[in-house]
């Protein structure tokens, strides 16, 4: 049997499993286990799942994954977040939209204090949500801001995704958070501009707050945006030091973890309680990350070894004679598809073996390219008929919103999102001048 044969098989026999149901470590790390095992005998199977093992407890880098986790739960478990949405509703609430605009900014913050937009998810439907809808927010208008915001998790660092990308694609975890920044706020102000100027043409989608409700005094909204603002000086204490070279990025985040910790003590939210629901959450999603990079490791070797990368290299190039930027659509387009049955991190570990380096080989950079991955993913969340975040909202939303609500809701949202890929695409150094002028620097 040819190698490329081999790789056929090996990529379909991983996707029947996940399509049974099993856990994507389990489906992933099965097939290249067995694959190296049969391939290359006892010797040579076992050797690559210890390497694989090895590489990943060497990475010193992933010591910001728990550290980060750790202090997004913090701040989400102590019912900051709950501060930081009371100061949007009183200094956001006077203009048409201006609750669904503060939402946005509200799951940029979030998306800075937690780095996985299930968190940005959770708090929109629970704390957001709720408040629009007894506001006479348009029900559709108000679903699409809230899965919209809860998708710029995982590219605004510190994203949990881009840690996964960075340990696979073997980049720097600082270097793609950084050219994270600029196409995550881009996005999140074309949010705003769409919300705005809808609102504006038809106030009846997000009416302003009544006099009665703005008629809050001075010392309260300084109150409440010296509370609101508090998980921007913790993002600004991790992250300044980090920037001008002061400590690692594994200090910075262990910066940011005691920061988020001691705010709580300090604000007396910090009970037993909180922490323990703290700890126990990192820790979950913790090893669940570091068994799908050690999976996804072991499956990018056995690839590796056969030269399937070499072989799809050549069908594309040479057989099909596709352009470079051929290729990358098609990358994007096969996101899109797998979005729409698969979450981000199963995407990546399934087609990181393949695409990472076939981009490298074409010429493309691989930190643009993790940002570009980033947004298609945002992009297949919220794509019917299977989107991710379509199932999370619909799980989290009152009743009177059914499955049309949701699919309608986010077409406008989907059309600015592929807006903002394009540009990405089209001008690189909106993803890559930060991260250059920093490193340089």
């Amino acid at each position: 049997m040819s190698y490329e044969m081999i790789a056929m098989l090996m990529f379909s026999s991983m996707m029947l499993m996940l399509l049974t149901g099993q856990r994507v470590f389990g489906a992933i790390g099965f097939i290249a286990v067995v694959s190296a095992l049969l391939l290359w005998g006892d010797r040579g199977g076992y050797d690559l799942g210890f390497s694989a093992a090895m590489k990943l407890m060497k990475w010193y880098p992933l010591l910001t994954l728990p550290m980060f986790i750790f202090m997004g739960y913090v701040l989400s478990e102590s019912r900051i977040a709950d501060d930081l949405y009371r100061m949007f509703h009183v200094w956001m609430g006077g203009l048409s939209g201006g609750l669904a605009i503060g939402t946005i900014g509200l799951m940029v913050l979030i998306s800075a204090m937690n780095g996985l937009s299930v968190a940005g998810m959770a708090i929109g439907a629970t704390i957001a949500l709720p408040e629009l809808l007894k506001r006479n927010y348009d029900k559709r208008m108000v679903t699409g801001v809230i899965q919209a915001g809860s998708s710029l998790g995982i590219l605004v660092p510190p994203s949990v995704v881009l840690v996964l990308y960075a340990m696979i694609a073997r980049q720097p975890v600082g270097q793609l958070w950084l050219a994270g920044v600029i196409p995550g706020l881009m996005m999140a102000a074309l949010f705003i501009g769409y919300i705005a100027i809808r609102c504006k043409a038809n106030p009846k989608l997000g009416p302003a707050l009544s006099k009665e409700e703005r008629n809050v005094g001075w010392p309260e909204k300084l109150r409440l945006l010296r509370a609101g603002l508090l998980p921007l000086v913790i993002f600004f204490v991790m992250m300044v030091p980090f920037v001008n070279g002061w400590t690692s990025l594994v200090e910075s985040s262990a910066l940011g973890a005691v920061a988020a910790f001691m705010a709580a003590v300090l604000k007396g939210r910090m009970t037993r309680n909180v922490f323990e629901n703290s700890v126990r959450q990192t820790l979950g999603v913790s090893c669940m990350f570091m068994w799908i990079i050690l999976a996804a490791l072991a499956f990018g070797a056995v690839f590796d070894g056969l030269g399937a990368v070499k072989a799809i290299e050549n069908l594309f190039t040479t057989q099909l004679n596709l352009s470079p930027w051929m290729i990358l659509i098609l990358m994007q387009l096969s996101f899109l598809l797998m979005g729409t049955f698969l979450d981000d991190t199963a995407m990546l570990v399934i087609v990181a073996p393949l695409y990472v380096p076939l981009v490298g080989a074409l010429g493309f950079d691989l930190v643009w390219y993790g940002v570009l991955y980033t947004i298609t993913c945002q992009i297949a969340y919220m794509t019917p008929p299977f989107g991710y975040n379509l199932f999370l909202m619909r799980a989290m939303a009152p009743p009177e919103i059914g499955i049309r609500d949701i699919y309608s809701s986010i077409t406008p949202f989907v059309l600015v999102m592929v807006l903002a890929l394009a540009l990405v695409m089209v001008f690189p150094e909106i993803a890559l001048w930060l991260p250059n002028y920093i490193y340089e620097k």
